[in-house]
């Protein structure tokens, strides 16, 4: 059996804020409107659902975490500096303005505008270095 993720839906304070956040840091084309969401596409069809959150309700923070080219890490890291952006090595956030280098590669945990904890790597974790 082949099982594929397709999407997940991301709760969020201002959705076209968030999904726009999103596509800017990682260099992606604009979200597209599909019913309540903001869709935001990767790579083998799996799409972020970015949902508006209803007034004063609670967002729990998630963690999505992101396999991305040494090249994408590179424009992605530029990106959140550039914006001067809270970024750590560490999912804890011990080690702030820090990256890891986890199985030969390269990583960094920062928060999205809803509090979700976004994270890119260059290797998938116990890949081995």
């Amino acid at each position: 059996m082949a099982i594929t993720f397709n999407h997940t839906i991301v709760a969020s304070r201002d959705r076209a804020g968030s999904a726009a956040f999103f596509t800017e840091l990682f260099g992606l084309p604009a979200a597209a409107e599909f019913g309540p969401f903001l869709a935001v596409t990767l790579n083998h069809g799996v799409s972020l659902d970015f949902a508006q959150a209803p007034d004063g309700a609670d967002i729990h923070p998630q963690h999505y975490a992101f396999l991305v080219s040494e090249n994408e890490f590179d424009e992605i890291y530029s990106r959140i500096r550039e914006r001067g952006l809270q970024h750590w090595a560490d999912p804890h956030g011990r080690q702030p303005g820090e990256i890891n280098h986890h199985d030969g590669g390269r990583g960094v945990y920062f928060p999205d505008p809803s509090g979700h904890y976004l994270e890119i790597i260059t290797r998938p974790y116990g890949s081995g270095a």
